[in-house]
């Protein structure tokens, strides 16, 4: 059976919903099925992740939250603001530097540069 959020995903629902999100509004289980898509099914968040995460970037500043009536109910839609732009910056940019140190250890023999 997977993990569904194994140890290394710390950080990783931040950055996707600031990614998302940065590309057009979207509400909260929208982007549940978003990330599954864009991920190639490689991670999948359910809504207890989700909604807490939204709410924290919401509380920080970096997300801004608006209600939609849509067929006869309420979505709450979010979207990101500037600061919201710049922490996706800096998470991506740490996201690529330990990525790129993670595909190097893969690559090297056991061993190497001892």
């Amino acid at each position: 059976m997977a993990q569904t959020n194994p140890p290394f995903m710390s950080g990783v629902p931040e950055l996707l919903l600031l990614r998302l999100l940065d590309q057009r509004e979207m509400y909260g289980y929208e982007l549940v099925r978003s990330v599954r898509e864009v991920t190639g099914e490689a991670i999948s968040l359910g809504e207890g992740v989700i909604y807490p995460a939204l709410h924290a970037l919401e509380r920080n500043g970096s997300l801004k939250s608006r209600r939609k009536a849509v067929g006869g109910r309420t979505r709450v839609y979010y979207s990101v603001t500037s600061r919201g732009q710049a922490r996706l910056g800096k998470l991506a940019d740490e996201w690529r530097r330990v990525r790129a140190g993670v595909d190097v250890a893969l690559e090297e023999p056991v061993g190497a540069g001892a």
